[in-house]
């Protein structure tokens, strides 16, 4: 699962840096994120924060997308309420199965540059979030799925997107270890080589297993991870900077 996310406006113009135009880059700056919500020093899913994603349909120029999947055949607000929360994350092994996915797992992939996510350790009957990152420091992709949805009593379009999600890594099998889940999971990380196979059109069987072939864990030795400040409850603190920072539990080192 991921439901907590760390970025920035630098991590999210990390593909189109890539591609040295300055000029664009100013026009991200300039005309995209002011209608974003970064930076998400912490963001929780279900607040539907609003971000850049790079689709399959313009892989250069992001778009602004809310996080949470609104399948384009919802037919109204109440509809679209009730499917958000459930849209967060799409398993990697069936979104080409799942009628909230399977549209947009064949025609609108898309990547989402983060900064790491956050997931919950749980030890005596407590949680303890950790952040989850490239050790290089650099951002990292996330395999993503996004659709076009339009309201039909305000005519609003709202671009939105689902993290794909995979089996877990031995670090996140230690990190993520909720006693009611099956097994570990964790947001499908793109390695730098692969994101363009990911974004790659889909026009028959063989290319619908190319897709397949890339869902994989992360390898655990790329990523590193420490415990942070709390993320629920009295404790939290908020989207600030200082949410990101270690925070060391003794009860887990003794």
């Amino acid at each position: 699962m991921c439901y907590d996310i760390k970025t920035s406006l630098e991590a999210q113009l990390k593909r189109a840096r890539r591609y040295n135009d300055e000029e664009a880059i100013a026009e991200i700056e300039k005309k995209l994120a002011p209608y974003t919500d970064l930076p998400l020093f912490h963001a929780s899913g279900f607040q539907h924060p609003r971000v850049l994603i790079y689709t399959d349909s313009d892989p250069q120029i992001p778009s602004v997308a809310t996080w949470g999947l609104i399948p384009h055949w919802v037919k109204d607000a109440v509809q679209k309420k009730k499917i958000w929360n459930n849209t967060l994350n799409a398993r990697g092994e069936t979104i080409f199965e799942k009628p909230s996915f399977r549209y947009s797992a064949r025609n609108k992939r898309a990547i989402c540059y983060v900064d790491g996510f956050y997931e919950h350790h749980h030890h005596a009957g407590k949680t303890y979030p950790y952040l989850i990152s490239r050790k290089d420091g650099l951002p990292m992709a996330f395999a993503a799925l996004w659709s076009d949805w339009q309201d039909p009593e305000t005519g609003e379009w709202i671009s939105s997107f689902s993290i794909v999600t995979t089996e877990g890594n031995s670090m996140m099998a230690r990190i993520h270890n909720n006693p009611k889940l099956k097994g570990p999971r964790m947001p499908l990380i793109l390695p730098d080589e692969l994101e363009e196979s990911w974004l790659q059109g889909i026009e028959d069987e063989l290319d619908i297993q190319s897709i397949q072939d890339l869902i994989r864990s992360y390898p655990e030795e790329e990523l590193t991870a420490y415990t942070v400040s709390k993320l629920r409850g009295k404790e939290y603190m908020g989207n600030k900077p200082e949410i990101a920072k270690e925070v060391v539990y003794q009860e887990l080192e003794d």
